[in-house]
Parts: structure tokens; sequence; C-alpha cells
């Protein structure tokens, strides 16, 4: 054993010379608190050293490196013994090698405790004597006090289509807004009558998506019959298709600056288009699962998707290449939506909604609670957000703090099972003042505010909890 000692640990157990400190004579026939010999890589010789480890680390949790904390130094003979004064006679030993890295430094589980040296102990205790308070764990983080937000009242329930109702956009005017069905039409609605104006048929499955452009009089809508096509509303027709796509499609976006389309299918990619040539920029490739929801916004990074394979994926339009790739969630990520004023966005999944910081997909914190198949995730200027799930709930929440402050299950309209209790997709109107959700009941229902909520009448019922800040 005293061989294996000298061979293995023997270059280890006492650092590289440092002359910025104080000097020890390191006798010959030293050992450790298991009466082992040890050896010194300078036998006889005097060893001037300092314990410094492969980096700086402080004393404690959550603790700053100071000038103090960033060395731990070799014991002084004074310490030495008030320590084994201090410790009960027969455990002096035992409970020094035990409490060795706790103050200090990180010991492996599987190391033994002959790789220490053995005066490091003391030197840990000495300092914890002296700082106390230094190790002391910081308190957890807790939730700050949410903005009030008054809650949200069904005032409307629109029926017309005579199938689920998967999508729904508003146009940029705020007059009238789309919403597409499985029963294969996009019909197209007053939003403040509620009333239809126009239906228009030419998809010959599903419609999974719908837009309406800021920039030309186009309205742009995709499918389970993998068609992706443009509408001029000034003829009503369809003046362009987008042909590419070996799948169902399952949502589009425009780029808010330039011509672009971008849209996501069941072919595992999410394709780039050229709106006025219809020409196909860009294949993105990656994800090994359908492409459930594609977002654009004009900041890097331009395109974000989410995906049945859990991933999340933020995409260097120019390159057409992956730039990040989050791996957080456990489940299908199917929602995924931008704060309007925030460089920030949150992804929906049956495991937790999550919050994300641009550029780079830093994580921000969950939002749990949910425990459903969120479909769709919509978000206001005042921070309301709203998830639409599988099962017909939907929760509002406080974006900056995370609070859940509503929950709402609508009930089916008359003729409908309750299992047809779902939300596909929502939108907020322009002037956010209403919110539209499309649904599994063939209906669309319209909320608003509740103008007579005050603070006192639906308070906050907040109390300071820990933040669920974990990454997974």
């Amino acid at each position: 054993m005293a061989i294996k000692l000298r061979n293995e640990y023997g270059p280890v157990l006492h650092m590289p010379t440092s002359k910025e400190n104080f000097k020890e004579k390191c006798p010959q026939n030293a050992s450790d608190s298991y009466g082992h010999k040890q050896y010194p890589a300078n036998q006889g010789q005097e060893v001037e050293y300092l314990v410094t480890g492969t980096h700086p680390y402080p004393p404690g949790p959550g603790v700053a490196l100071t000038a103090d904390t960033k060395i731990q130094r070799m014991p002084s003979e004074s310490a030495a013994q008030s320590l084994a004064v201090a410790l009960p006679s027969s455990q002096t030993r035992v409970d020094a090698n035990r409490n060795a890295p706790a103050g200090g430094e990180y010991r492996h589980p599987a190391a033994t405790d002959r790789s220490q040296p053995a005066g490091m102990t003391s030197a840990v205790m000495e300092a914890g004597n002296a700082k106390n308070s230094a190790l002391m764990a910081k308190k957890a983080p807790t939730m700050p006090k949410p903005q009030w937000h008054p809650p949200w009242k069904l005032y409307r329930v629109i029926s017309g289509h005579l199938g689920w109702v998967r999508c729904i956009a508003v146009e940029p005017g705020n007059q009238w807004f789309v919403t597409g069905s499985a029963d294969r039409t996009i019909k197209i609605w007053d939003l403040a009558s509620g009333k239809l104006k126009l239906s228009l048929t030419g998809h010959i499955s599903t419609v999974r998506g719908v837009i309406v452009s800021t920039r030309s009089p186009y309205l742009f809508s995709c499918g389970e019959d993998k068609q992706v096509k443009c509408w001029d509303l000034e003829y009503n027709k369809v003046i362009r298709h987008y042909h590419g796509h070996l799948s169902a499609v399952y949502g589009l976006d425009l780029h808010p600056t330039i011509d672009v389309l971008v849209t996501c299918s069941r072919d595992s990619t999410a394709r780039i288009w050229d709106v006025r040539t219809k020409a196909s920029v860009h294949t993105l490739s990656g994800h090994t699962n359908a492409v459930a929801t594609v977002r654009c916004q004009a900041a890097e990074p331009q395109i974000i998707t989410g995906s049945h394979d859990t991933t999340i994926r933020l995409w260097d339009l120019v390159a057409g290449k992956t730039r990040v790739t989050l791996t957080n969630h456990k489940k299908s990520v199917r929602a995924v939506v931008l704060h309007p004023k925030h460089y920030t966005f949150a992804s929906g999944s049956p495991d937790n909604i999550k919050q994300w910081k641009f550029p780079d997909g830093s994580f921000i914190q969950n939002l749990s609670g949910h425990n459903a198949i969120i479909n769709t995730l919509t978000v206001n200027s005042d921070g309301v957000l709203v998830s639409g799930a599988d099962n017909g709930t939907m929760h509002l929440w406080d974006w900056r703090t995370g609070y859940n402050f509503q929950r709402v299950h609508a009930a089916v309209q008359p003729g409908s099972l309750d299992s047809e209790s779902g939300i596909f997709a929502c939108a907020f109107d322009q002037s956010e003042s209403r919110l539209l959700t499309a649904e599994a009941d063939k209906t669309i229902k319209v909320y608003k505010e509740d103008d007579t909520a005050t603070e006192e009448t639906h308070p906050v019922s907040w109390k300071p909890e820990i933040i669920k800040r974990k990454r997974f």
C-alpha cells in the first residue's frame, strides 16, 4: 500500500511550489490520518506550496470569489491543534476526513480520503470558523408580485363551419378575421358583428394554417393536402401555388419586412418561399419528426420552429442552417409565440410552457400547471400570455412572472359532445381588446376583458413562491 501511495498519489500530495506565502518543512516520515506514510515529491527538502486546485473556488454556494476565497492555504500548527481540541477524541480522525471537502473543494464520491492532503480538513474548518455567514447558502429567488390583469369573459360564439376550426388570423386593418377548418373551407368573418362575409373553397383536405399579409392584399393558406396557396383578396381567387412539401403542411408565417413565406410540414422540414416568384429559397432540414409550428421575425434569428421531435430550432435565414437547437422539452412542441415588444419567446408542450431569450435561446423560466396537450400560444403587448389545449382548457398567464391568473373551460356548443372540447388556435385582434379561439366544437369563441373587474373584486391570490427555474 505504501508503494501504491507513493507511485499514484505522491505527485499530487504536494502542489507546485509558490514563494508568495509561507514555508513548511515536510518531514520524511509524515503520516496521514490512517497512519500510512506519505511520500512527498522531494523527500527531505523544504517544500513551499499552496493548495490551489484546478481553478479558484468559493467556500460555499452563492459566495463570490474574493482575495480570501480564491486560495485555500495549508493550516498553521495552531489551527490544527485547535481543531483537534474542538473535536471529540474518538471521532477526530473520522470526522476530519469526512468533512474535508465540505467547505471548499469538490471531491468526487469515488475518490478516497487519502487523495486529500492530511491538513486540508483544518484549513477548511479554519476558513469556515472565520466566515460562517459566507458559507450559508443564499435564499432561493422568489416570484415577484405579478402585474394585475382583468379577467377575460366569453361574450360571443360564432358558428358556421362544418368541421373542426383549425386556424385563425386577424387582418391588419382589424375589420375582419379569417378561419380555416377541417371542412376544407376558409371563411372570412366580420370582426365587429361576427357575421360571415365570404367562404373560399379550393383545398381538398383540412386547412391547417392561414395568415393575412401586411404588405399586400394577399391571404396565404396551407393544408393537409400538401398545398400552399396565395389568395388575391381583390378577386377572391388563388393566384399562386407553392409546390414542394411531401406531406401535410401544418403551419405558415410571413416575414415582417421582406416578401418571404415560411411553411412547416409533416415531412420534417420547413421551407422558405419567395412570395412573388414561388421559388423555394431554402429547405430547412434537421428536425427528425413533423414540424408543427413556425414563426418569423425581423431580428436574428429570423425563423423559429417547434417540432414533434421535442426540439426547437432557431435558424439562420440567409444560410438556411440551424443556429441553435433547444432540447429542453420532453414532449412535442406544438406552439411557439414571440413577444411583440421583448426580445423573448415562449414554447408550449405537454410537459411545460417555457420562456426563452433571443438570440441564443437562453432559458428564462417554466410556466407549469397547464397539464394538457398545448396546441396554441398567443401573447399581447400588455404581457398576457394565453395557452389553449386539446382538452378545451385555456390558461392566462402574466408573461413577466409566469403567474397563472385565470383558467377558462368554456362549454361546447349545444349538440356537440363534451369530448369535442378542444382549442386548436387563438389570436388577439389588432387592438388587443378581443381574444378569438378556434375550437373543436366547430365554433369560434370571442372573449373580451371584464370591464367591471377591479383589483379589489378580483385580487391577485399571490404569495412569494420559489421560482421553478429548473432547466428540465
